[in-house]
C-alpha cells in the first residue's frame, strides 16, 4: 500500500531539516512526503526545498486541519499518515503502523507520543500514562461506539475512510482535531491506539518556547476528548 506522509509546517524552519531527514530515512519501500507550508513568514520552505523527494505545498488558511486537508487533496496513497513537523520517527514507523491495515475492518491507527527533550519525569510519566491509559481507553469507546483516541501528529488512517468522513474538520483550529477525526473514523471502521507505534517529538513548551509542559498537554488532550466524544 503506498502511503502519504503529511506535514503541515508554521514556522518550523529551525527543526524542519531533522524532521524530514528522519522521514525520508523509513525502511518502507512506496511512500511519498508532502509538506504544507501553512502561511509561514520564516523560511520553512526554503529550507524543505532542500530535500528533493519532499513535495511542498502552500496553504494560506491558518490552521493544522486547513493544511492537513490540502495535503489530503494533493495526495497519492493508500493510507494517509498525518505528522508533526516535529516529530522524529524511527526508521521502522510507517512499516510498522501499515501492517495493522492488512485487516480490512481498519479504518485508522494512532501510538503515543515521546517528548524526548523533557526532563526525565515528565518524558517517561507522560508516555507511561499513553501506553498504559489510552489503549484500554480507546477500547472501551469502541465497544460503546463513541469512538476511538489518536494523537493528531501520530495517526495513520486509511484515505477511502478520510473521502466518506469528507475529509479534516477545518473548522478546528487545533486542540480536538485529533479526537473528532477518532470519532468520525470509527463509523467506518477500527481505531486502534497501539504502545507498539511511538514517534519522538518536542514536548509542549520546550525546546522551541521553553518550560516542559508534556504532562499538562496530556490533560489538556484528556479535556478534548471528553468534550468531543460527549457531542450529539
Amino acid at each position: 500500500m503506498k502511503i502519504s506522509v503529511i506535514i503541515p509546517a508554521h514556522n518550523e524552519s529551525r527543526i524542519i531539516t531533522n524532521t524530514l531527514r528522519a522521514v525520508l530515512s523509513q525502511d518502507y519501500a512506496d511512500y511519498e512526503v508532502i509538506l504544507v507550508d501553512n502561511n509561514s513568514t520564516d523560511d520553512t520552505a526554503a529550507m524543505a526545498a532542500q530535500f528533493p523527494n519532499v513535495k511542498i505545498l502552500s496553504e494560506k488558511r491558518k490552521g493544522t486541519m486547513w493544511a492537513c486537508e490540502c495535503g489530503r487533496e494533493a495526495a497519492q496513497g493508500e493510507i494517509i499518515v498525518r505528522m508533526d513537523a516535529d516529530c522524529l520517527p524511527r526508521p521502522d514507523w510507517l512499516s510498522r503502523g501499515v501492517t495493522y491495515f492488512n485487516n480490512s475492518k481498519v479504518a485508522a491507527v494512532s501510538g503515543p507520543y515521546d517528548y524526548y527533550d523533557a526532563s526525565w519525569f515528565m518524558r517517561y510519566s507522560t508516555l507511561l500514562l499513553q501506553c498504559l491509559f489510552y489503549p484500554p481507553a480507546n477500547y472501551l469507546l469502541r465497544l460503546s461506539k463513541l469512538g476511538g483516541i489518536s494523537l493528531g501528529g501520530n495517526t495513520f488512517i486509511r484515505a477511502a475512510v478520510l473521502r466518506q468522513m469528507g475529509g479534516f474538520n477545518t473548522n478546528i483550529t487545533f486542540y480536538g482535531d485529533d479526537t473528532d477525526t477518532a470519532k468520525r473514523a470509527a463509523r467506518f471502521g477500527r481505531v486502534i491506539f497501539t504502545p507498539r507505534l511511538i514517534v519522538a517529538t518536542l514536548a509542549p513548551g520546550a525546546g522551541r518556547h521553553g518550560g516542559d509542559e508534556g504532562l499538562r498537554k496530556i490533560f489538556v488532550y484528556l479535556k478534548h476528548f471528553f468534550q468531543v466524544i460527549s457531542r450529539k
